[in-house]
């Protein structure tokens, strides 16, 4: 009887490793569409990916208490001010964060891109996020074209340059 429970055990046991063999949880890749997701803003509006269809994304995660990312904040606002508003979205999504603190944040740096909130990192988790800041390039068609882990000079020429490439597409 015991050779029977062990037996039934190990077979159970095998059987759910054969069936999650080989399956990966979808996450962002490049080359692949970006995974589509709806989130509110801090002044309440909603954000839905794919209704942004058409326009070039800019998707950045960070948080407050993260030097690297509110070093890089400037730049980004730079980008958000001068790239045509019609083809270009920038949404800086807020990581294991308080959304005051983030809204105080932006207020103190004049910072006008909308800042999205992801309680419970649902969208980070979705994108496969391995720290902040991290940042996404989606193209006009949904499709992940760039990533990138760790902070930026955003406005640089060769970042602009590769920006205004997709918008021009």
């Amino acid at each position: 009887m015991k050779n029977r429970i062990i037996s039934l055990l190990c077979a159970c046991a095998l059987s759910i490793l054969i069936s999650s063999c080989g399956q990966v949880p979808k996450v962002a890749e490049v080359g692949k569409p970006a995974p589509d997701f709806t989130l509110v803003d801090g002044n309440g509006k909603t954000w839905t990916l794919s209704q942004l269809r058409g326009q070039v994304l800019f998707i950045n995660f960070w948080a407050t208490w993260c030097p690297p990312c509110r070093e890089e904040m400037p730049s980004m606002q730079i980008l958000h001010t001068n790239l045509p508003k019609d083809k270009f979205k920038m949404l800086a999504i807020l990581n294991n964060d308080n959304l005051m603190l983030a809204k105080s944040f932006a207020r103190k740096l004049n910072l006008t891109m909308p800042i999205l909130d992801d309680p419970g990192n649902i969208v980070g988790k979705k994108y496969g996020l391995t720290g902040v800041p991290e940042t996404y390039i989606v193209d006009k068609q949904g499709i992940v074209r760039e990533k990138f882990i760790g902070p930026a000079k955003w406005d640089s020429p060769d970042n602009v340059k590769m920006l205004m490439g997709y918008i021009n597409q």
